[in-house]
């Protein structure tokens, strides 16, 4: 039996989402303070366990468009609830892996699975949320997923360092069977009315789209310098020969810049027009990378991830909602495809840098971001003006 229909009236994600949003980014991202002592503990070299970060990458974004097209077929919840339930049991195993092939398969499916939660959130969102207040709700959820991302990087080198890397993948798993029960009670939302066509009329609407490809580039592009290059922030402090648990730490500051700056990316965003909160996020973006390419510290490290938590709350935030509205009656498998695209780009860049980070060249790799987040940040606001002339959008109310 399906669940009720949603009337689209709401003006914030849903807890049982936000939740859900929260668990996905925690178990995300705290495997980046880990690395080395995952690499330690297995006997192997750093750039051998990049692996476990990068195939969890890989398979997260790869996952995508099966997901979306699936949350189009079944439904949001239904599908959110299968991979939560499979994110469980998969992050469960992680934790049981004793050698590195092992635990990279266990994290390649772990990550498949809780694939499935943030972007089936975010269409939630545009399912039930109206255009002019949607930024405002899409940063709501991702304030719950920078909480995330806060504790899961200062708490996963905390806890690893100081009782067993193997205890971080337990807790997230844990969590995740708690949501899969939880979100039993959250209804389905309406249907598009041109929704109906099927899986290849999906995929047609989508791919046909040049804008919707245009934004997949974009994101592609952002989850290569973002994505792909901050996982490494660790290890690069740890390279100077400070401990997992300050590692970890230093980075905390990511997450909560993120929800820092999320909350003002709320206000602002029915003020400042997008291509605006574009060119503030990726100025932000190139001058954290910028931070570290010059020295590796904590002070610098922490600078570096409170800026690239703006970074993320102003470019991403309204990325992610441009992707909401290229293709509305196929917005499932529309933002499946972009998340699939933002974190393809990211597993590309974590694996082509590992070389850099194996050497200890550190600087040369942020260095590297720090340049390629300002064609990114041009491209991407000239063509939001560009897609906003042609669409006449209305103002947004303020």
């Amino acid at each position: 039996m399906e669940a009720p229909a949603l009337p689209v009236s709401l003006a914030r994600p849903p807890l049982a989402l936000s939740v859900s949003g929260f668990v996905s980014s925690f178990d995300r991202f705290a495997v980046s303070p880990m690395l080395v002592l995952i690499a330690a503990d297995l006997g192997v070299s750093l750039s051998a366990s990049i692996a476990a970060a990068s195939g969890y990458y890989l398979a997260y974004g790869l996952t995508q468009p099966l997901w979306g097209l699936l949350s189009d077929r079944f439904g949001r919840v239904r599908v959110m609830r299968w991979a939560l339930f499979g994110a469980a049991l998969a992050g469960a195993a992680s934790a049981l892996m004793p050698v590195l092939w092992a635990l990279v398969v266990a994290r390649v499916v772990t990550g498949a699975c809780f694939g499935a939660v943030i972007p089936t959130g975010l269409t939630y969102v545009g399912d039930t949320v109206q255009p002019a207040v949607r930024q405002r709700a899409l940063t709501d959820l991702m304030a719950a997923a920078a909480l995330g991302t806060a504790l899961a990087t200062g708490l996963g080198g905390v806890v690893a360092g100081l009782v067993d890397w193997r205890v971080a993948f337990t807790v997230p798993a844990a969590c995740a069977l708690a949501c899969a029960l939880a979100l039993r009670t959250l209804p389905e939302p309406p249907r598009h009315p041109n929704a109906g066509h099927g899986v290849l009329g999906h995929l047609r609407a989508v791919l046909g789209q040049r804008w919707a490809l245009l934004v997949f580039a974009l994101a592609f592009t952002e989850g290569a310098i973002m994505l792909g290059a901050m996982p490494f922030l660790a290890p690069a402090l740890q390279h100077t020969g400070l401990a997992a648990a300050v590692a970890g730490l230093s980075i905390t500051a990511y997450g909560l810049g993120l929800w820092v700056f999320a909350k003002l990316v709320k206000r602002l965003s029915g003020r400042w027009p997008a291509p605006v909160l574009m060119l503030v996020g990726g100025a932000q973006l190139c001058a954290g990378f910028a931070v570290v390419t010059v020295q590796v510290s904590v002070p610098a490290v922490a600078v570096t991830a409170l800026l690239l938590g703006g970074g993320w709350s102003f470019l991403h935030s309204s990325l992610q909602t441009w992707a909401t509205s290229v293709v509305p009656e196929a917005r499932g498998t529309t933002i499946a495809f972009f998340a699939c695209a933002l974190f393809v780009g990211s597993a590309v860049s974590s694996w082509a840098a590992g070389p850099l980070a194996q050497d200890g060249r550190y600087g040369l790799l942020f260095g590297l971001a720090a340049g390629a987040a300002i064609p990114l940040t041009a491209v991407a606001a000239l063509t939001r003006h560009r897609y906003g002339a042609l669409r006449a959008e209305p103002p947004q109310p303020g």
